[in-house]
């Protein structure tokens, strides 16, 4: 009974949640129209869901979203042990990234369609420049806080090098760096969705403003509701591969 508390939970938030939203229909005070109701968005779902473009949108997003963050997670993670352990280096480093860090990956949009063109790379650059920095900052503040111990056990045993970062200080960060790669679920797929509705013609921000455009409202919450579920799997996958990680060394 226990490990199903969280599904029971959230079955019960989620109740509560289309309660709500029946009730605002029921008042009268929106328009069906500009506010379509749960029967609706259902509707709509089953629609795409019987045409194949939903499976269709889905499947190009979530593609273009695992290229942008997962080499995003690699750059800023080997980039991060390096920052971590090389000090001096990081303290010329860090104003450049403090620099770059807060500007929207969107405000980027304009040069790189430019550069990039019209297609794919938009959206997995944007979704790349999301997910970088927040597991770039986790890792190098990870590598800060490990266990001197650990260094000194590493020093007697004349383990140097990569194999230092692969055996000792990778294995301790990760519990600090798994932070960063949550946050930057969240705001990779934030920004796919954006960089869809910019410089794309598929996947499902492109949906929502083709949808949009055709004054179809009820497409445009049913996307909004299928982005929503389709972050919060995610953000649950990468809870499932910290744990694995986590039960591997001995962590769980």
């Amino acid at each position: 009974m226990q490990k199903y508390k969280g599904a029971i939970h959230a079955l019960i938030g989620f109740t509560i949640l289309l309660a709500v939203w029946q009730i605002v229909i029921m008042s009268g005070r929106f328009d069906a129209a500009l506010f379509p109701s749960p029967k609706q968005v259902w509707d709509a779902i089953g629609s795409l869901f019987i045409e194949g473009v939903l499976f269709e949108h889905f499947q190009i997003s979530i593609m273009r979203f695992l290229a942008g963050y997962l080499s995003a997670v690699v750059a800023a993670i080997i980039l991060g042990l390096v920052f971590g352990r090389i000090q001096f280096l990081w303290k010329m480093v860090d104003p450049i990234v403090q620099l770059l860090r807060p500007v929207s990956p969107i405000a980027w949009s304009p040069f790189i369609v430019l550069w990039f063109g019209i297609g794919d790379m938009p959206a997995i650059v944007i979704i790349f420049i999301a997910a970088f920095f927040p597991v770039l900052l986790s890792t190098v503040s990870a590598v800060g806080k490990v266990d001197k111990t650990y260094l000194k056990v590493a020093q007697n045993l004349e383990i140097k090098g990569f194999e230092l970062l692969r055996k000792i200080i990778f294995p301790a960060a990760f519990p600090y760096m798994a932070n960063g790669l949550h946050i930057a679920v969240g705001t990779a797929w934030i920004f796919l969705v954006a960089g869809e509705m910019v410089g794309t013609q598929s996947g499902l921000g492109y949906m929502i403003v083709d949808a949009r455009n055709s004054l179809r409202l009820d497409l445009v919450m049913a996307g909004i509701f299928l982005i929503g579920i389709a972050g919060l799997i995610l953000d649950k996958m990468v809870g499932l591969f910290e744990g694995w990680i986590n039960r591997r060394w001995g962590r769980a």
